[in-house]
């Protein structure tokens, strides 16, 4: 062992768990959220049912948006992977019409239909 890496162990010593103590990337997910008025809000979290109850809780974490405007639903979620991934797709989804927003709720559309993703 050189004297820099002995130096370094001493400083953060490297442990050799299976998974090294680090926790694997968390899994992004886009969904869509009705209001009391009928507006749909689409957003990205890596946890869906907390992220929902703090919209819907009026909490200072929830979006502005939809405060005040509740009941709120969660309409519709889907898992996609990491966070450039979930938000680029939050953006187009928050572009497409009504019609398109309200296909993806009821399944007759899917998010590669309407933005002809790469297959994953």
């Amino acid at each position: 062992m050189s004297k820099e890496t002995k130096q370094l162990e001493e400083i953060a010593p490297i442990t050799q768990t299976p998974d090294n103590g680090i926790d694997k990337e968390a899994v992004w997910s886009v969904y869509l959220i009705r209001t009391r008025l009928n507006t749909l809000y689409a957003g990205v979290t890596t946890d869906v049912d907390r992220r929902f109850q703090e919209h819907a809780s009026n909490s200072k974490k929830g979006a502005r948006y939809l405060r005040g405007k509740g009941p709120l639903a969660l309409m519709w979620h889907q898992e996609i992977g990491d966070k450039r991934e979930a938000m680029s797709l939050e953006y187009k989804i928050k572009q497409i019409d009504r019609k398109k927003k309200l296909s993806l709720i009821h399944g007759s559309l899917t998010l590669d239909d309407i933005f002809d993703l790469p297959k994953r």
